[in-house]
């Protein structure tokens, strides 16, 4: 998630705690948008392990990880978690981690395109970010 503008950049569903998920995540990102000067996490294990850990150092990309228990370092990304879960999640009787994927994808899309934030002046994170990309970037 870009901190600026709201915007998720990539993302997966996984049924399980191992990194690799995370992993392709973060190389779309840096694929699609390209690499920030800062990364931040929190400690869970995908973020700490080390094929996670060496896509960064790879890119020379900061390594911020917050506090054990400190919610309030990623504010941000838990409050994207919360509209996920009560917006779209506890809405719905998923009959498949397929079925899942598919309708929190629509969900992203909508959160990132259609969905106004208070907190961006009720604007959408694709609005937010488009709008402020460097000049060579927008081209």
């Amino acid at each position: 998630m870009d901190w600026f503008s709201r915007k998720v950049l990539a993302w997966r569903v996984s049924i399980s705690m191992e990194a690799n998920f995370c992993v392709e995540a973060l190389e779309e990102a840096l694929a699609r948008f390209g690499k920030p000067e800062i990364f931040n996490t929190d400690q869970s294990s995908q973020f700490t392990s080390m094929a996670f850990t060496s896509v960064l150092m790879r890119e020379k990309i900061a390594i911020s990880m917050d506090g054990r228990g400190a919610w309030r370092d990623n504010v941000i990304v838990e409050r994207l978690w919360r509209s996920v879960k009560y917006e779209e999640v506890y809405l719905h009787a998923y009959g498949a981690v397929s079925e899942a994927r598919g309708s929190i994808g629509r969900y992203l899309n909508f959160y990132n395109s259609r969905r106004p934030h208070s907190s961006l002046a009720a604007r959408t994170p694709d609005q937010t970010y488009f709008d402020n990309l460097p000049l060579a970037m927008a081209a």
